[in-house]
């Protein structure tokens, strides 16, 4: 078994199923090989203090403490390892998944409306628009309010808490919300973000 798969089963991640999955995967991965880097060299370095700097040794304390210039130069590795791991992998990657959206000819476009407690999905007809909704015209059989009036709504499909989408063509989904906020996750795509009453939050895999 690999690092990687070694490390989604330690957190308990699913098979990873979007194109974008593995930059994240590998992020994580280097991150938590990080993490245990410093907690065992800082451990090491804690017991190494404790032995170093024994009462026993040291009947007096000195002031003045350690003078030499190791502690600092592992402080600004840290931080540098840290500032390339934010700068150079994590926010160049959040910056592609926020700007670099697939052409809107080519992806399939859903609306997801959250609510307590379902996920409403909301997709155009073979006319490719959307019907217009109004918050008026909810009901528990029309819970989106799309106008019945409104042609282009008439080949609407809306589907309750479940949603099927074929393979190998990107999804591009605005999300939103009918009451508080909710969080919407797909683990298996590597994506999640907060549906937020008012707002619309595009995001895509």
């Amino acid at each position: 078994m690999s690092s990687l798969a070694l490390i989604n089963e330690f957190l308990g991640q699913p098979a990873n199923a979007s194109e974008h999955g593995y930059q994240i995967d590998h992020i994580l991965e280097f991150s938590h090989w990080f993490m245990g880097a410093l907690f065992f060299g800082w451990s090491a370095f804690f017991v190494f203090v404790l032995i170093r700097f024994r009462r026993s040794r040291h009947p007096k304390a000195d002031h003045a403490g350690v003078r030499s210039g190791i502690s600092t130069h592992l402080e600004f590795s840290v931080v540098l390892i840290e500032a390339v791991l934010l700068l150079g992998f994590a926010i160049p990657l959040w910056a592609k998944r926020v700007n670099e959206f697939p052409p809107t000819q080519d992806a399939i476009l859903v609306h997801v409306v959250g609510q307590q407690f379902n996920w409403t999905f909301h997709m155009p007809g073979p006319d490719g628009q959307f019907g217009r909704r109004e918050i008026g015209l909810v009901t528990n059989s029309n819970p989106l309010g799309i106008d019945p009036n409104d042609p282009a709504g008439k080949d609407d499909i809306v589907v309750l808490g479940e949603l099927h989408v074929p393979v190998n063509r990107p999804l591009i989904i605005e999300l939103s919300s009918k009451d508080v906020i909710h969080n919407f996750d797909l683990p298996h795509m590597r994506i999640a973000a907060d549906a937020i009453p008012g707002s619309l939050i595009p995001m895509w895999f």
